[in-house]
């Protein structure tokens, strides 16, 4: 016992002494070593406060000026998105403003604040008719009428801000407008070089900046938009409204349909519309990518960058950022931008260090629970697995294989889009946007999954060996025909336990580090209250789903391989559990790029419109991998304890808190 305690936390030891040290040298990356400084706090907006990281060149001196640049992220994002922007712009002697706009992150107001109006068009802004249907009007929930007006602008006309219910696109901005007053109020910021950027979401919230300070003293000299959407200048006033020099950042395989101008692929098709031409200010036959028309000189620069990589990667891609930091360059005078070269970029060194941290401590709940389960209260969840008798031959397996992952991935577009914008859920309890879709879908897997366990039972307890919930991994040797509300409860506390010790870390790394446990785009945060009662509020169905899917999946399907020891069996096992875990969503990874990299379109926009496009389907880049790394707990929680409770409950903690934790808040 006192060597196998001395292994395990040496091994804890380690894991967090590894993520320490990661979160450390990530830190001098995000400070470039100590040429930056950063600060982080709260700004007023007229609806609350907003969460905001200020990125500081070290050493300015009172009175002396820099330029300063606001960032604004996407959808499902927050500050931290920014860094790769903030780190590389602060390094060359900018001072970054990155916040949380309204409903992310830590920011008090919620994505109401926004505004919504009760129409949308299906074109872009100011091409659009209520002849053609491309006007119509729109109900349903407050979230989907928010949703189908993300890229109505407060700026624009009347027309199409305002509606007869007395709604209104009230700041588009989502904080911005506030934000950039922020910034141009700081001592050392030089007010005649002001700039912005922004993606996803953030690209209209930065064209609504721009307007609404158009023809000030602290106009922006720049906006750079990562994926944005264009509108022609009918849809507002463009007679005292100008931007000046737009670069657009166009991602080749951008998987939102309006970033695309509602076309199927990018190219020279998307080139030479009259929208895009019009954009450069050039004609059809001389419009060119990665080519600057017009003048910094009279704010006239425009620009799109094609970019050959995906909407969600943009962010960090690192040509696009290298032209971007040219672009504020030559927009401010040619020279405000100092070394180093742009191509000499330092970000992705923290994105990895902070992946390394979030791992490693992850793997630390692995040797947490081998010296938990020393203590006799949880000692009493260790049980042998179900007896073999029950196991899946080779071929019934595959049968079971594949009819789980083809439910998983033809329900995934339908459902996840379902409930992220109809599902009739009470938008005052379920406040979580991209939650509600993964709600939608795990409520109908979970009503498949315990139709299919009924069926499964009837025919089982009719064959010799029926081993009850003992063999689904929801019931204990002793008593395998009931379920075992014992393990069930010890499960529950044990993973508390573990939550606590995660949640520490993720503390640690915020207070001592200014890091989240994250990669490129937000997983794990510490919680505001209101945030923390949105994770009780989803954990029940996250939960349950779970469960039923660990039973499914670990208990009812194991194989010959579940009862090989060591390494090899763990191998064995793990992979069939993780085929079946992520193999529907990567059915549907394979459907949606395989036709969208070979130039035809994204398969969800050709299969079933582009209203099944978009936020599910740029997720699966970053949901394929979480499942897997799931997968891994789960087999190694089932084969130690011979019930799914620890495994199940825990990747469901862990899955709500990804959603509960930054993301979009009504």
């Amino acid at each position: 016992m006192k060597k196998k305690w001395g292994k395990w936390t040496a091994l804890l030891a380690a894991l967090l002494v590894v993520a320490f040290c990661a979160l450390f040298f990530a830190n001098r990356i995000q400070h470039a070593d100590g040429a930056i400084e950063i600060t982080q706090g709260y700004l007023e907006s007229d609806v609350g406060p907003l969460f905001y990281k200020l990125y500081t060149p070290a050493g300015l001196k009172s009175g002396e000026k820099a330029p300063g640049i606001l960032l604004l992220h996407g959808y499902q994002n927050d500050h931290e998105t920014n860094a790769a922007y903030a780190i590389e712009l602060a390094r060359r002697g900018a001072i970054v403003l990155s916040i949380d706009e309204y409903g992310h992150g830590v920011s008090v107001p919620g994505l109401k604040n926004r505004g919504y109006v009760n129409h949308s068009v299906k074109v872009n802004f100011g091409e659009d008719s209520v002849e053609d249907n491309t006007f119509r009007k729109t109900g349903g929930s407050v979230r989907y009428r928010i949703l189908m007006n993300f890229s109505n602008l407060s700026f624009f006309d009347e027309h199409y801000t305002t509606d007869d219910a007395g709604n209104a696109i009230t700041d588009s901005s989502c904080g911005g407008i506030a934000a950039y007053k922020f910034l141009s109020e700081l001592e050392n910021v030089d007010t005649a070089r002001l700039g912005i950027s922004g993606h996803s979401m953030g690209t209209w919230a930065g064209w609504s900046v721009a307007a609404a300070y158009s023809g000030t003293d602290i106009e922006p000299k720049a906006t750079v938009l990562q994926c944005g959407e264009l509108f022609r200048d009918t849809a507002y006033d463009s007679a005292n409204i100008h931007f000046n020099n737009v670069l657009l950042l166009q991602a080749k395989w951008d998987e939102f349909s309006y970033f695309r101008d509602y076309k199927h692929t990018v190219g020279e098709n998307l080139l030479r519309s009259d929208l895009r031409t019009e954009f450069l200010g050039t004609t059809a036959d001389e419009a060119a990518w990665d080519t600057t028309f017009g003048s910094f000189a009279d704010g006239s620069a425009r620009r799109m960058e094609l970019l050959y990589t995906n909407h969600r990667l943009t962010t960090h891609n690192a040509h696009g950022l290298k032209v971007a930091i040219e672009w504020f360059n030559d927009a401010f005078g040619g020279s405000a931008l100092v070394a180093p070269a742009a191509s000499d970029q330092i970000f992705a060194g923290k994105e990895w260090l902070v992946l390394l941290a979030m791992l490693c401590t992850i793997s630390a709940l692995i040797p947490l629970f081998e010296l938990l389960i020393m203590i006799p209260f949880f000692g009493k969840l260790m049980q042998p697995l179900p007896p073999k008798e029950n196991v899946k031959t080779k071929g019934k397996w595959w049968r079971g294989a594949l009819i789980t992952i083809l439910i998983a991935g033809a329900t995934y577009p339908f459902m996840t889009q379902l409930g992220h914008a109809l599902l009739p859920l009470p938008e005052g309890i379920f406040r979580m946007t991209v939650g509600n879709g993964f709600i939608g879908w795990y409520l109908l897997l979970i009503l498949v999954m315990i139709v299919t366990s009924v069926i499964g039972w009837r025919s089982a307890k009719k064959k010799d060996g029926f081993d009850g919930y003992y063999g689904m991994g929801l019931g204990s040797e002793a008593a395998p025909k009931r379920i075992s509300f014992g393990l069930l409860f010890r499960a529950c506390v044990l993973v508390l336990c573990m939550l606590c010790m995660m949640y520490l870390v993720v503390f640690a790394a915020e207070r001592l580090f200014m890091l989240d446990l994250r990669f490129i785009w937000p997983f794990f945060k510490t919680f505001t209250l209101t945030r923390f009662g949105q994770f009780f509020v989803y954990i029940p169905v996250f939960a349950l789903f779970f469960l039923l899917n660990n039973s499914k999946i670990m208990a009812s399907m194991r194989t010959e391989a579940t009862y090989q020891k060591g390494f090899k069996g763990f191998m064995g096992t793990w992979w069939r559990n993780a085929l079946l875990m992520v193999g529907g969503v990567l059915l549907i990874v394979l459907i949606e790029y395989i036709p969208f990299f070979l130039g035809i379109g994204p398969g969800a926009d050709l299969l079933f419109g582009s209203t099944f496009g978009g936020p599910f389907m740029s997720l699966l880049i970053l949901f394929v991998p979480q499942v897997i790394v799931f997968s891994v707990l789960c087999t190694y929680f089932y084969r130690r304890t011979g019930s799914v409770y620890t495994g199940a409950l825990l990747v469901a903690s862990l899955a709500a808190w990804i959603v509960t934790g930054g993301s979009s808040i009504l």
